[in-house]
C-alpha cells in the first residue's frame, strides 16, 4: 500500500481553483490522477471500499436509491450501465457487501499494482476478446455467495447514451443460476467522461431495480437467442432506471482494435 498512499499525497497537494463555470477544478492534472489511483484502490477490494467509501461519496456527492433490493447475503450478478471511471465508486454505494469487479489486463502490467489486485481477488480481463481465464473466476465469485458486477456495455460510453449489451451478464447468470439486478448510474458522465475533464461535487447517483428473475432459463447459457433476450431485458431495465437514451449499437472503443468489427450488430 505504500506505493498508493505516497502517490496520493504527492498528487492532491495542487490547490482546487474555481472555474469559470462554477465547478471546482484541478489547476493541472493532478486531481485526475489522483482520483484515478483512489478509483483503482477502491474498487479493487474489501477494505479499501469500506475505509475510502465516505470521503469519496462525499467529493461526488453520491445518492443511493432502492439500496434494499440487494441481498444481505448470497450470490448476484450486478448488471450496471458504464458511463465514467467514477461508476466504481458510486455503485458501492448501493451495499456494504464486497463487490468483485473484473479490470482491464493493462492494470496488471506493473507487478506491485498486480499483486495488490490479485490478493483483493480483481479479475484481470483482454479487452476485445473472449477471456476463458476471467469468466471462469466470475463463476467462482458466485459459485462463493459473492456480488459480481459487470457492465454489459463493455466499456464506458462515449455519449452518455446506453448501448447495446453483450451477453456475458446473461451466460453468468445463466449458468450459475443467479438473479441479475440492474444498478444504474447517474451523473457519473457529466462528472468525469472518459477523456473529459474531473468536475468535483457534482451530484451522481446509483439507483437499483428490483431483481431480475431469469429462472425459466437456467442452464440455457449455450442458446445465444435466450441470452441475447436475456441481455436485452436487463439493457431496458437499465434504461428506465438511468432515463438514458438507448442505442441498439455496440459502444465503439477507438482502443480496442476488434472494436471496430463489432460496432454494428
Amino acid at each position: 500500500m505504500t506505493d498508493f498512499a505516497f502517490s496520493l499525497q504527492d498528487k492532491t497537494e495542487t490547490p482546487l481553483i474555481p472555474s469559470t463555470d462554477g465547478v471546482f477544478e484541478h489547476n493541472t492534472q493532478h486531481a485526475e490522477q489522483a482520483i484515478d489511483h483512489l478509483i483503482e484502490i477502491f474498487k479493487h477490494g474489501p477494505r479499501s471500499q469500506v475505509v475510502l467509501s465516505a470521503p469519496i461519496r462525499g467529493v461526488f456527492r453520491v445518492r443511493a436509491e432502492g439500496k434494499e433490493h440487494v441481498p444481505a447475503e448470497g450470490p448476484v450478478v450486478l448488471a450496471s450501465n458504464h458511463l465514467s471511471a467514477l461508476d466504481h465508486v458510486v455503485l458501492p454505494a448501493v451495499t456494504r457487501r464486497t463487490i468483485i469487479n473484473i479490470s482491464k489486463m493493462e492494470h496488471f502490467e506493473k507487478p506491485v499494482k498486480a499483486w495488490f489486485f490479485r490478493q483483493w481477488g480483481v479479475i484481470p480481463v483482454q479487452r476485445g476478446r473472449g477471456d476463458k481465464g476471467a469468466m471462469d473466476a466470475a463463476r467462482d465469485a458466485l459459485r462463493s455467495g459473492h456480488l459480481f458486477c459487470i457492465y454489459p456495455e463493455g466499456t464506458r460510453s462515449l455519449d452518455g447514451r446506453l448501448h447495446k449489451g453483450h451477453t456475458g451478464v446473461a451466460r453468468l447468470a445463466l449458468e450459475c443460476r443467479v438473479p441479475v439486478i440492474p444498478v444504474a448510474m447517474k451523473g457519473t458522465f457529466e462528472a468525469w467522461p472518459k477523456g473529459g475533464r474531473l468536475r468535483l461535487f457534482r451530484r451522481t447517483a446509483a439507483v437499483v431495480g428490483e431483481p431480475m428473475d431469469f429462472s425459466r432459463h437456467w442452464g440455457r447459457q449455450d442458446d445465444k437467442e435466450v441470452c441475447r433476450d436475456v441481455t436485452d431485458q436487463v439493457m431496458r431495465a437499465l434504461a428506465a432506471l438511468s432515463g438514458q437514451e438507448y442505442r441498439d449499437e455496440y459502444q465503439y472503443n477507438p482502443e480496442v482494435a476488434t472494436h471496430a468489427k463489432t460496432r454494428k450488430g
